[in-house]
């Protein structure tokens, strides 16, 4: 059973749910690879994890707002760029960033090396919005931005149109 994630055995005991390296669900969305540590089952749904690695110069979706749903980034190796409504942050490893509900946000690894986040969605809804792209890859579809907005406008997510993209060589602040 070593594939199975470990459970508590006392029944009169909440369920200690442990996910190893290289357990879990994998998501492949174009260049970035998930693996989905908690989809909410065990914790009431209350929040989920995914761990993402990002290949260097991939995209991040178009910039968004989400109604429901807090989003929190831990920066793990690498450095990511966040674009907030019009501001632009480089995050090295070590940073957390914080998206409550509203803000509009979007991220992307500008550099020429991987770099690794994990993601909490509270509550979880937001871990089959990453399910839903892969579908479309599956079924054949491409992950265009119209079809990634459609997709997150599921999950009580709207782009952020009154936001420009950024430009490529943006000056990040820190």
């Amino acid at each position: 059973m070593a594939d199975e994630p470990m459970r508590s055995e006392a029944t009169s005991d909440p369920a200690v749910w442990v996910v190893r390296p290289g357990e879990g669900e994998t998501i492949t969305l174009g260049t970035t690879r998930g693996r989905i540590l908690e989809d909410g089952s065990n914790t009431g749904h209350r929040l989920g994890l995914v761990e993402s690695v990002l290949a260097p110069h991939t995209p991040g979706p178009p910039q968004h707002r989400h109604a429901r749903h807090d989003e929190g980034f831990y920066v793990v190796s690498g450095t990511v760029r966040f674009t907030v409504g019009d501001q632009v942050h480089d995050a090295a490893a070590g940073t957390l960033v914080m998206v409550p509900p509203g803000a509009p946000h979007t991220f992307a690894n500008v550099t020429d090396h991987p770099a690794v986040l994990l993601t909490v969605f509270t509550p979880d809804l937001y871990v089959q919005y990453l399910r839903d792209l892969q579908d479309v890859i599956t079924g054949g579809g491409e992950l265009t931005p119209q079809a990634t907005i459609e997709t997150m406008r599921r999950y009580a997510t709207e782009p952020a149109t009154d936001f420009p993209a950024p430009a490529a060589g943006a000056s990040p602040r820190r």
